[in-house]
């Protein structure tokens, strides 16, 4: 699969996922953890096939270097607010509000990716260097989800 055909599919199924976390509220504690929760392992196992493999491949391009680092400082701050989020019970008066935030940079974020960033990378990359990531990062992918397992059973522990 393209590489970029596979980063927009991620990123339909984590908006469809923010979109139900967004319609719950605090007194729908289990659901709105479930959610989170999902959203979270969506966004890691999508934040380490990008960093490990197509952001290293597209920053190489000069043209490309700066939305690149962007990408990762974006990361960063979801990833600073997942951390955020899981620490505090979903029935925080807060939560809601910092789930908002999160859910407002995630989709800044993808908005990005998909208007500048994938169309410097159709004009750096070929078709089949972009089905050769694909295949790499679908490799990943399979990886880093059975990791993203692991680490949650563990916590249920």
């Amino acid at each position: 699969m393209n590489a970029i055909t596979m980063l927009e599919r991620d990123h339909v199924k984590v908006k469809g996922l923010l979109v139900r976390l967004d319609a719950t509220t605090a007194r729908a504690r289990v659901a709105r953890r479930d959610l989170f929760d999902r959203i979270k392992a969506e966004l890691t196992v999508h934040e380490t096939i990008e960093e490990e493999i197509f952001y290293p491949a597209l920053k190489e391009h000069p043209r490309a270097r700066d939305i690149v680092l962007e990408g990762i400082e974006e990361h960063n701050v979801v990833d600073t607010l997942l951390g955020e989020l899981t620490d505090l019970p979903t029935d925080n008066e807060a939560w809601g509000a910092k789930a908002t935030v999160m859910r407002e940079n995630v989709e800044h974020h993808i908005e990005e990716e998909e208007t500048e960033m994938f169309a410097k990378a159709r004009r750096i990359f070929d078709p089949s260097e972009l089905e050769a990531l694909g295949r790499r990062m679908a490799a990943r992918k399979v990886t880093a989800r059975a990791s993203v397992r692991t680490i949650a059973d563990r916590r249920e522990q």
